[in-house]
């Protein structure tokens, strides 16, 4: 089979042949239609990500595709079942191994492209809103570069759960994109002066803020009192600073979510979080943005798009789409 396998940091990933791998004690074997592409990807290959798989490893976090075989002692899901997963590494190849656990089984009129894009950005915008914000109906969110899959994802959601919110993207297309979303107000993030902005329209309650610095900072001074910042990531390349007399002043809440942590010490709240959000699609209510459908050779130009945010919503590389 082919995978995209990184074996030196310096080089960067390569698209090679290597044997398929054969599932083991609670794993199973999938046939990959699909793999999301991610900015911890591009983490991954540099050795800045919170996992650091030895080298070589294939790429590739979130994948879709269907069961073509299990490990000893594994009775299901059958052979044929359609599914996602979280592999963590592997996802950028033919073929992939998971453990049984990080799979679930699709809705039947999930496409395999929506799946593949589908369990970090939402599953990540949702546990960031619904647990640790505990965003209510009524409340207003700021969600910084949300025109990328994670914004976008967090858009929709907050428009679901019956808030205001304000979209923080670069230039008219990304903002249109964050608008089809749900966003009822849109900032270009390099003309708009935030604070500024956020205040004209009575402040914020929660900022979702996967950016990072330059506007991490304006971003947490247009909250109101009691408001909650979420750190999801740094996409901007600065980690924000925050002062500590801003925070005890207006009692604001500072609050961190390394989505893929709940796996270890917590999978009943990921796991119960995921069945709400396919309830969510198979009612029609959610539809994963994706803009670029590439196949694995192909990879590396997905992973350019992430790098230079060329891409709205999501890049999937489908394995099986050329040779």
């Amino acid at each position: 089979m082919r995978a995209l396998v990184l074996a030196d940091r310096a080089r960067g990933p390569a698209l090679v042949d290597q044997p398929i791998p054969e599932p083991g004690p609670g794993e199973l074997r999938l046939r990959v239609a699909g793999c999301g592409l991610n900015f911890a990807d591009l983490l991954m290959i540099s050795g800045r990500y919170q996992e650091r798989p030895a080298l070589p490893f294939t790429l590739g976090i979130e994948v879709a595709g269907t069961v073509d075989a299990l490990g000893p002692g594994l009775d299901g899901p059958a052979p044929g079942t359609r599914v996602a997963a979280l592999p963590g590494t592997g996802g950028l190849a033919e073929h992939c191994v998971c453990p049984a656990e990080r799979c679930i089984a699709l809705p039947d009129a999930m496409p395999f492209e929506h799946a593949a894009a589908f369990l970090v950005a939402y599953g990540t915008a949702h546990l960031a809103l619904a647990h640790k914000a505990r965003l209510r109906a009524g409340e207003r969110v700021l969600v910084l570069g949300a025109a990328g899959g994670v914004g976008l994802a967090a858009v929709e959601l907050g428009r679901r759960m019956g808030a205001e919110v304000i979209a923080v993207a670069r230039g008219a297309a990304r903002q249109a994109a964050a608008r089809a979303a749900g966003a009822h107000h849109c900032l270009d993030s390099d003309t708009a002066d935030l604070r500024e902005a956020c205040r004209a329209l009575g402040g914020v309650d929660v900022v979702f803020d996967a950016v990072g610095e330059p506007l991490a900072t304006p971003a947490l001074r247009a909250l109101r009192p009691e408001g909650r910042f979420l750190c999801i990531g740094f996409a901007g390349g600065a980690v924000p600073q925050f002062p500590g007399n801003l925070l005890l002043v207006k009692n604001l809440s500072v609050l961190g979510l390394y989505w893929g942590g709940y796996l270890r010490f917590a999978p009943d709240v990921l796991t119960g979080s995921m069945s709400h959000l396919f309830d969510w699609y198979a009612q029609g209510g959610l539809r994963p943005h994706v803009s670029h459908r590439l196949p694995l050779e192909r990879a590396a130009e997905g992973l350019e798009l992430l790098r230079t945010r060329s891409a709205t919503g999501k890049v999937v590389i489908e394995p099986g789409a050329a040779r």
